[in-house]
């Protein structure tokens, strides 16, 4: 399938995967802070729960943010979990 134009069309980006803190599966587990220790703990798990839903390759939108502190610890986690940006 081709647009009017010629071009294939584009797929739009989904979002697959979303965590936070407040979730229930975290309580008890850091305090539910919001510190790099509990982004590190968000990264592992969206990790884990995209690999068993065999998605491996994702695209990391840090929304704006500078790649320091909580958004990088959530990204390095990530990685280590086997996530590939």
């Amino acid at each position: 399938m081709t647009m009017p134009d010629g071009h294939w069309p584009r797929r739009q980006p989904r979002s697959h995967r979303c965590m936070a803190t407040t979730e229930p599966s975290l309580h008890g587990k850091d305090k539910t802070a919001a510190n790099q220790a509990a982004a590190e703990l968000i990264g592992k798990t969206i990790a884990e729960r995209s690999l068993a839903k065999k998605l491996e390759r994702v695209v990391f939108d840090r929304g704006g943010f500078f790649y320091h502190g909580k958004v990088k610890a959530l990204a390095e986690a990530a990685r280590a979990g086997g996530l590939k940006f």
